[in-house]
């Protein structure tokens, strides 16, 4: 149901107000009126923020519609305001509607009220619903500065073939121009640092050209000497002229993220750095042990020699078993070389590699580097390793250390009493690589089976806190996860978890995870 027109009359003749309701209702005009006589009569309706319209005539016995034009002005410049009247001169016709009025409709002339009362309230609607879109309009600027402000991103427009450059309000911060200096590709350039310049106008170029999309990041030299990172991107634009583009684009202000990026780095290169720290320290202790190892296959390679030489030297030369004695000195050397491999592998500083590795093979690789140190603690080593065991996408080096960091620990956790180290492992029942290192040493305190991954948190007297944390960070950067739990009677026992064969989408997540930790 259409709401009924709501009309503050200024009328003192009766019947001339019943006539215009009449004229109104006769064509399809539902309307309400409120009809005043005097001044306090009428600012009291324009009180009314329910009105419309106002219908006035020009001369009453105590009030005018002059008078009354200026009240409604003052309080409501929105409202249509049509004299009607039947003393209206031409002269001051015309300067009512200089002061502000919509129209005028000589009371001999009535059949003129009902076409001008369409057509001011056409013109109050249309006025409106500008006042509305410039109001969206202004908000929506207000919306996109403050966007801009808080995302750091300007926006721009270029004219290659004019050279004229238009910048946002957060393109004229990002750059710290003023907004009255008149932005050219060679001021762009000239705040651009030198190492870049050359290349950023190589791409501008480029991109007038074949009249492209482009994508640039450079960097900024500021007046007080810092250094911005900026990316911009812009695609071409053409109007109504097709020989005619512009290109239109957005550059944002990567500073921080760029910074981010490179404290995340020296990050990572540091923890690589503890990492391999880590694996040389480890080594040192098994110096004795790894010295044994070497010592048993070179002495029987010089056995060997020695036997081959013997029988190279009778007469008639003994070839077979020389060549036998040779293949086995062959074997001794390849024993060594095997060894030294595994050794240097530890100590290699490099970027990580991914390759499908066999954890049960790192766990005796790991039990021969270890079972010398071992016994001299009178700790025996025993594996118990599923034979089906699937081989997982890792890196063998980082998986090396966290094994030989996990059943270390377990040998020197027994060193004082003797005991067992027994390396486990399976496949869960949701199809992950489980691994477990237990030891029957002096164990843990309820709170220690999660603060001893804490970076430097030890319960060694001599030891440095990052073992354990480096080791959770290697897994965790695999896809798996890393915990300690407390024997029924006593001892500790670590276990690991690992994806059967992770994806390298796998990897990324939990480098992210770690970055956000």
């Amino acid at each position: 149901m259409t709401s009924p027109l709501r009309i503050l009359l200024l009328e003192d003749n009766s019947h001339d107000a019943e006539l215009i309701l009449e004229l109104l209702e006769a064509d399809h005009i539902v309307c309400e009126i409120t009809r005043a006589q005097t001044r306090a009569e009428f600012v009291a309706g324009l009180h009314d923020g329910r009105i419309d319209l106002i219908l006035a005539d020009y001369k009453l016995p105590s009030f005018d519609g002059l008078t009354a034009l200026r009240l409604a002005l003052d309080a409501r410049a929105d409202l249509p305001f049509i004299f009607v009247s039947g003393s209206l001169g031409e002269e001051i016709a015309i300067e009512a509607l200089k002061i502000g009025a919509t129209d005028y409709v000589v009371k001999s002339r009535l059949s003129r009220l009902v076409p001008s009362v369409r057509r001011a309230l056409r013109e109050a609607h249309g006025r409106t619903e500008r006042k509305k879109a410039e109001a969206a309009f202004s908000r929506s600027e207000m919306y996109l500065a403050e966007a801009q402000r808080l995302s750091r991103t300007g926006s721009f427009g270029w004219d290659p073939a004019s050279g004229k450059i238009y910048w946002s309000s957060e393109t004229f911060r990002i750059f710290e121009c003023e907004p009255t200096v008149e932005p050219t590709i060679e001021l762009v350039l000239e705040r651009t640092q030198t190492d870049d310049r050359m290349r950023l106008r190589q791409i501008i170029e480029r991109a007038s050209i074949e009249r492209s999309g482009f994508t640039a990041e450079h960097r900024l030299l500021m007046a007080d000497g810092s250094v911005k990172y900026v990316r911009a991107v812009a695609n071409p634009s053409s109007g109504e002229d097709p020989e005619s583009f512009v290109f239109v684009g957005a550059i944002m202000d990567v500073t921080e993220r760029k910074r981010a990026e490179q404290e995340r780095e020296r990050l990572r290169q540091l923890e690589a750095d503890l990492a391999h720290i880590s694996r040389v320290s480890m080594m040192g202790e098994l110096a004795i042990a790894l010295a044994h190892e070497i010592k048993q296959p070179i002495s029987a390679a010089s056995t060997n020699a020695q036997t081959c030489s013997r029988w190279l030297r009778r007469d008639p030369p003994d070839l077979p078993q020389a060549m036998e004695a040779a293949a086995a000195m062959v074997e001794d050397v390849r024993r060594t070389a095997g060894i030294i491999d595994r050794v240097s592998s530890l100590y290699r500083r490099g970027t990580p590699e991914r390759e499908s590795v066999d954890l049960n093979e790192i766990v005796r690789e790991m039990t021969v580097l270890l079972v010398e140190k071992a016994k001299r603690n009178a700790v025996s080593i025993g594996a118990d390793l599923d034979p089906e065991l699937p081989a997982t996408t890792a890196d063998r080096v980082q998986l090396q250390q966290v094994l030989m960091n996990l059943m270390l620990n377990g040998v020197e956790a027994m060193q004082e009493t003797g005991g067992r180290l027994t390396v486990a492992s399976k496949t869960t029942a949701d199809g992950q690589l489980l691994i477990s290192v237990s030891d029957t040493g002096i164990g843990l305190s309820p709170d220690e089976t999660e603060r001893i991954f804490d970076a430097f948190f030890t319960t060694k007297p001599q030891g440095t806190g990052m073992g354990l944390c480096i080791s959770r960070r290697i897994v965790d950067s695999h896809g798996g996860h890393l915990w300690a739990s407390l024997n029924p009677e006593r001892g500790t026992t670590f276990q690991f978890t690992l994806p059967v064969e992770a994806t390298s989408s796998s990897f990324v997540a939990a480098e992210r995870a770690r970055d956000r930790r």
